[in-house]
């Protein structure tokens, strides 16, 4: 039996869960969001190093990570202008840019509005 999509966030994150709580009032269909902390990883074959860096959506058996994710989201959504710029999002030259957008937007979580610096991403 296919499982309901599930959007994973950080739910450490003050600025990750705004965006969450944002996202979720704002778009007309938004899956179950929960903090990876909350889940069992292994369950859903995820990692901790997996989630510690990126937000996830799982959604008819594919695994959407990061920018990729949002991408899926907007997909997701009923209005025809949502579900191209979540096409666009996932189509080279657009991916390209949504990639780099998305890992400065999470590199520096902590700086951003609602951010603190629990929110900061372990060094490597």
């Amino acid at each position: 039996m296919p499982k309901p999509p599930l959007f994973l966030f950080d739910g450490d994150c003050g600025f990750c869960t705004a965006s969450v709580n944002r996202l979720r009032d704002d778009l007309p269909v938004f899956p179950d969001a929960q903090p990876w902390q909350w889940v069992d990883l292994a369950e859903l074959g995820l990692s901790r190093d997996d989630v510690a860096n990126a937000s996830w959506l799982l959604a008819g058996g594919r695994r959407y990570r990061g920018h990729l994710a949002f991408s899926a989201l907007l997909r997701m959504q009923p209005r025809v202008a949502l579900r191209f710029a979540g096409w666009m999002l996932a189509t080279p030259p657009f991916s390209w840019a949504a990639r780099v957008g998305y890992a400065l937007v999470a590199r520096f979580r902590h700086r951003l509005p609602g951010g603190t610096p629990a929110c900061a991403m372990p060094r490597r």
